[in-house]
């Protein structure tokens, strides 16, 4: 009986740890999944960020091409405004500065 018994609880030790083998590969496995899919939602995060600053850059340049674009539209029509000459006031006026306006 005792060898009967030793040969059990040997036997039941050695489930046992085998289940304990068996559970800290699972746990192992488990934790590798895991950093693997953090390091991969970590590069997805980053490629996000690298494509928003992208766009903001793109954006940056577009306002400031549109804005040098306006300005020299702007400057443009400062010259020719100013090279036109100045339109009389209203048309009944003659060259004398006196009214010729219908009565």
């Amino acid at each position: 009986e005792r060898r009967e018994r030793k040969r059990k609880l040997s036997k039941e030790m050695a489930e046992k740890a085998t289940r304990e083998l068996e559970k800290m590969q699972l746990q192992e496995k488990a934790e590798e999944k895991y950093k693997e899919w953090l390091k991969k939602k970590r590069a997805e995060e980053a490629e996000k960020k690298k494509k928003e600053k992208e766009k903001e850059k793109e954006r940056e340049a577009e306002l400031q091409e549109k804005r040098t674009r306006s300005e020299k539209i702007f400057k443009e029509w400062l010259q020719n405004a100013r090279s036109k000459p100045q339109p009389a006031l209203n048309g009944h006026v003659c060259p004398h500065g006196k009214s010729t306006g219908l009565y």
